[in-house]
């Protein structure tokens, strides 16, 4: 390891808190990205209100964005660059029936339309060669009708195969299927219910117009969160990333250790084939032993196997939690041949890896030949994160999430927390791109961000107290971060939270009772679930509410044991 990544490690680990960024962290050229010898980045914008979500490129050079948070006709921002500087200079925003939440996600062009979802609609509109703007009517091709609305994993990626067809994954509004909500050693339901209309990928003809769910055919199942899919044209196949099940240690803490918990299970990049199952949730793959094995709410202890051979098994199975949010099949001709036909996937980073550093926040490459991966992973682009290693999910500047490829073969990569947006080309020779040219790359695979961490010394509460004790540490750090910030996206923060510091009797009863449908935290919009925590003691309770209420800049009162007593007695509640 670099001693000055070493050094700043060294203090985050004694203090808790991140340095300032080292030289081998950020880099001053291409827009700040590091990529392999021969590349280069620029800017095309530095951000955008509506932030961004995934992105495509037209013809002519017009970039789409998906907004990640959108009002009412807002829901695409289009992006025109008229004087060929390669910032874009006009911004203009269309589309959409009504406000968005952050899960919007979709955005593709074909067939002369641009497809764009929203958490619950799939829209297109025809686009008019030489306009920025689609001047065709909006069009409903596919509305979520399921009567609960909003839930967990339930962005709606597109993807199109070559025979009028589109597919649309329906991610599954739980994590593993179990009897009780994201409770502590719950049992899981078999058959899982939720199989029947979710946790899988559905086809749709592609021009038909107002078709719901049931308008569509199951193409593919077992499949828990899908953010990253595209069709390869090589191979003529379906390709996705699952997002793998979560609070292995929360939930499981008398089977998994903190340092399992972080690492597994693996983020899968399956081909799909028609009637594929995946296995969730009965099993999940381990990259660590390359097996696919039982989920504990199925009697598994992260050895026992059982049945799970039967399940489809990943092409490569990427670390725990590194979210994998786009991907896209390079079809160019500009990038060097070991490019051609190989994968790009952006990792949008992790946030539930506590006690343990962040990781990926990266754009990484799958090389490909004659169908198959044919050797390994690339860290195509680094650099995003700004910092490593990565305590909590806010201390990274840029997220990386969409990928598009323009006309010319460009890639163009796209970041949630800011709108940002770079345009990579290669400039070198071809002839001459070799392994060498990578060498750098793959050296920050070394980096605290890409490694495997380890058991003792990569514990961020190794040999200090943990900031609020066991209960903070197990049960919200997690989601929450250690420095209470959360990560803008699926779990709000609790620093100056009008939710931790009003009403503590609302407070007590979240807690208690769990929170479920969308709400908003400081202004923003929030759709995660969170789980009731009654079984913790009353005791406990109190403690972690205090410790909440006090800290990340809080100065609210204290919470007590008879305070939660009280609580748990109006609520009807067992104490």
């Amino acid at each position: 390891m670099n001693l000055k990544i070493a050094s700043s490690f060294l203090i985050i680990l004694v203090t808790g808190f991140v340095t300032r960024p080292q030289p081998d962290v950020v880099n001053s050229k291409n827009g700040g990205l590091f990529l392999p010898d021969g590349f280069e980045a620029v800017v095309v914008v530095d951000s955008l209100p509506g932030r961004a979500r995934h992105i495509a490129v037209n013809g002519n050079g017009d970039i789409y964005v998906k907004a990640r948070f959108a009002n009412k006709n807002e829901s695409v921002i289009a992006l025109r660059d008229t004087n060929n500087d390669g910032r874009a200079d006009i911004v203009k925003s269309f589309g959409g029936s009504k406000k968005e939440h952050g899960y919007g996600t979709g955005v593709r062009i074909h067939n002369g339309y641009i497809y764009y979802s929203s958490e619950l609609i799939v829209y297109r509109q025809k686009l008019t060669p030489g306009k920025l703007i689609p001047e065709g009517k909006e069009e409903i091709i596919m509305t979520d009708d399921h009567a609960h609305g909003m839930h967990e994993h339930i962005a709606k990626p597109i993807s199109f195969d070559n025979k009028g067809n589109m597919y649309i994954p329906f991610g599954a509004p739980s994590n593993a299927c179990e009897e009780l909500f994201r409770m502590p050693s719950s049992a899981g339901m078999t058959p899982c219910p939720f199989l029947e209309d979710h946790g899988g990928v559905w086809r749709f003809d592609a021009n038909k117009l107002n078709q719901t769910q049931k308008d569509g055919y199951r193409y593919a199942t077992g499949i828990r969160s899908v953010v990253a899919m595209d069709w390869n044209n090589a191979d003529d196949n379906l390709y996705l990333l699952q997002h793998g099940r979560d609070d292995l240690l929360r939930l499981w803490a008398g089977v998994y250790s903190p340092w399992q918990s972080a690492v597994l299970p693996s983020e899968e990049f399956v081909r799909i084939k028609e009637g594929a199952n995946v296995g969730w949730p009965y099993c999940y793959y381990d990259q660590i032993q390359q097996k696919k094995v039982l989920g504990p709410e199925y009697g598994g202890d992260g050895k026992i196997v059982g049945n799970c051979g039967i399940y489809e098994k990943p092409l490569i199975g990427f670390p725990g939690h590194w979210a994998p949010n786009d991907l896209l099949f390079y079809q160019g001709n500009q990038f060097p041949d070991r490019y051609k036909n190989g994968a790009f996937i952006a990792f949008h980073g992790s946030t539930n890896r506590a006690p343990y550093p962040q990781a990926s926040y990266i754009i990484g490459f799958v090389p490909f030949s004659n169908g198959q991966p044919s050797g390994g992973w690339d860290i195509f682009a680094d650099g995003f994160a700004g910092v490593d290693p990565i305590v909590n999910t806010s201390d990274a500047s840029y997220r990386p999430m969409g990928i598009a490829m323009g006309p010319d073969g460009s890639l163009y990569f796209a970041e949630t927390e800011k709108g940002k947006i770079w345009k990579v080309t290669y400039k070198g020779d071809k002839s001459k791109f070799a392994a060498a040219s990578l060498e750098q790359m793959e050296k920050r695979k070394t980096m605290p961000h890409i490694r495997t961490p380890d058991v003792v010394n990569d514990n961020l509460d190794k040999d200090k107290p943990v900031a609020g004790g066991k209960v903070y540490s197990v049960y919200c750090a997690a989601c929450h971060q250690r420095n209470g910030q959360g990560d803008s996206q699926r779990f709000p923060p609790l620093a100056g939270s009008e939710w931790v510091n009003g009403d503590k009797k609302k407070l007590i009863a979240v807690l208690l009772k769990g929170l479920e449908g969308q709400i908003e935290v400081k202004g923003k919009p929030y759709n995660n679930i969170m789980p009731n925590h009654s079984f913790l003691k009353n005791e406990e309770i109190a403690e972690v509410l205090t410790f909440i209420r006090q800290s990340f800049g809080n100065n609210s009162s204290a919470i007590d044991a008879d305070d939660i007593k009280k609580e748990r007695k109006s609520l009807k509640l067992a104490d």
